[in-house]
C-alpha cells in the first residue's frame, strides 16, 4: 500500500469535498502520524492491534473492527453459499465419477469439471448476469435482498470450486476402492452402498479437506471479485473501495482477519482428520 501511488490525505480530502491549502495537508499528514517513518507507523498500528484496537478509517471515521463485524456476515453468508453450491456439484459427479469410471457419467464430470477450471469466476459471473438477469430476468444482479440476490454470487463462487474437487474425490474414492480392507469388507458381505459411502468416502475425503484448507485464502480472493461484481456489500468489496482510496487501517485490518480466518479453517481440518480417519487417532494415543 505504501508502495503504490496515491496519498490517503488527498483521499480523504478529495471525499470530504473541501477546500484546503497546502498547510491543511501537512496538518493532516503529521495528525495521521505520516510525518514518522514507515516501520514507526507500522509498530504503532502493531501495538494497537494487541489492544484489539484495529484503528479508525481514514475516510469514514469509524472503527475499523466495528466496519469488518458490519460487513462480515455478509461475506460468511456468500461463502457458505457457494461452498454449498460446490458441494451439491462435486459431490455427485464425484462420486457417480468414481462409481462408473470410463463410462458416461464420467466423461460428463470431466467435461463439467474442464469448463469449471477454465472460465474464470469474473467471466463466470458475467454469464450469469447475461444469461438469468438479463436475458431470462429471473434474478435480480446486484445488491443484497433476498434468498434471490444469493443465487447467482453462490453459482459462480461455488461452480469453480466444484470442478477441482470432483476431480479429487473421484481419484480418491478410486484408489480408496482399490484398497484391501475394501475388498475383505466385500468378502464379508457388507451392501455396496456401505462400503461405498462409509469407508471409501471418508478415507478419499482426507485429501479433499487438505486442499481445502490450503484454498481458504483463494476462496476469500474468490468473493472479493463476486463481491465486487454483484455489488455484494460484505468485507470484499469494502476492501477494494478502501484500496482505491488509500484507507490503510481498513485494508491491514481486512489482511489481518483474513489470516486469522484461514488459520482458524486449518485447525478445524486438522481436527476433522481424527474423525474422519482413526488411524491417525490410533497413532495418537500409542504415541502417548
Amino acid at each position: 500500500m505504501k508502495l503504490a501511488p496515491g496519498d490517503p490525505v488527498l483521499a480523504m480530502l478529495q471525499f470530504d469535498e473541501m477546500h484546503v491549502t497546502q498547510a491543511d495537508e501537512e496538518m493532516l499528514h503529521k495528525e495521521l502520524g505520516f510525518d514518522q517513518p514507515m516501520l514507526v507507523q507500522y509498530g504503532r498500528w502493531v501495538f494497537g492491534i494487541l489492544r484489539l484496537d484495529f484503528g479508525e478509517s481514514y475516510i469514514k471515521g469509524k472503527p475499523v473492527l466495528d466496519e469488518l463485524m458490519d460487513r462480515l456476515p455478509l461475506t460468511i453468508l456468500l461463502t457458505f453459499g457457494g461452498l454449498v453450491v460446490m458441494t451439491m456439484i462435486a459431490l455427485p459427479l464425484g462420486l457417480l465419477a468414481a462409481k462408473y469410471p470410463n463410462k458416461w457419467p464420467d466423461h460428463a464430470g470431466r467435461i463439467i469439471a474442464l469448463i469449471g477450471a477454465s472460465i474464470p469466476s469474473f467471466w463466470m459471473g458475467l454469464l450469469l448476469i447475461y444469461t438469468f438477469a438479463w436475458k431470462l430476468s429471473w434474478l435480480p444482479t446486484m445488491g443484497k435482498g433476498g434468498v434471490e440476490t444469493l443465487i447467482l454470487p453462490s453459482l459462480t463462487l461455488g461452480f469453480a470450486m466444484a470442478a477441482v474437487y470432483a476431480r479429487m474425490l473421484r481419484a480418491g474414492l478410486i484408489e480408496s476402492l482399490s484398497q484391501e480392507y475394501i475388498r475383505a469388507a466385500r468378502a464379508r458381505g457388507i451392501a455396496e452402498w456401505r462400503i461405498f459411502l462409509r469407508h471409501a468416502l471418508r478415507a478419499a475425503l482426507l485429501p479433499v479437506l487438505t486442499v481445502f484448507g490450503m484454498s481458504m485464502g483463494s476462496l476469500l480472493a474468490g468473493s472479493v471479485v463476486v463481491e465486487t461484481l454483484f455489488s455484494w456489500p460484505g468485507v470484499g468489496s469494502m476492501v477494494v473501495e478502501a484500496i482505491f482510496q488509500r484507507d490503510y487501517p481498513v485494508v491491514q485490518g481486512y489482511i489481518l482477519m483474513t489470516g486469522v480466518f484461514v488459520v482458524i479453517v486449518n485447525l478445524l481440518v486438522d481436527i476433522a482428520y481424527g474423525w474422519l480417519d482413526p488411524r491417525i487417532r490410533l497413532g495418537r494415543s500409542e504415541r502417548e
